[in-house]
């Protein structure tokens, strides 16, 4: 709700932008590589994504990389692309290849495949 007494200036508009931009839902698929099978990696993406408020799901593939894909607002997808790249996930992660993308809306909770 606004205040109709509080004036509106350039920096209060460039806030409600950057507010609306970071509110705005988007995809992020996420190729990571390293040792990220068999170490509990989907588990604690899965976690992760759920704490941020993300739908998607996390894949093992033959090759020995786990696929993430995750909707949700675009800071929660900036956070937890942040934690796919730290040291703070299980196993050792060497290089995330991600794109962003429009929604699909095609999940309606996050899921380990």
């Amino acid at each position: 709700m606004s205040d109709p007494d509080r004036p509106t200036s350039p920096d209060n508009a460039a806030d409600s932008q950057a507010d609306a931009l970071a509110a705005s839902p988007v995809r992020l698929t996420a190729w990571v590589h390293g040792h990220v099978q068999g170490v509990g990696f989907r588990w604690s993406t899965r976690t992760k994504a759920l704490e941020l408020g993300l739908v998607g799901f996390a894949s093992n593939y033959p090759d020995g990389r786990v696929l993430v894909v995750a909707e949700g607002r675009e800071d929660a997808t900036d956070a937890l692309l942040s934690w796919l790249r730290s040291t703070d996930t299980p196993g050792r992660v060497d290089t995330v290849v991600d794109s962003v993308t429009g929604p699909r809306g095609e999940y309606n909770d996050f899921q380990t495949r």
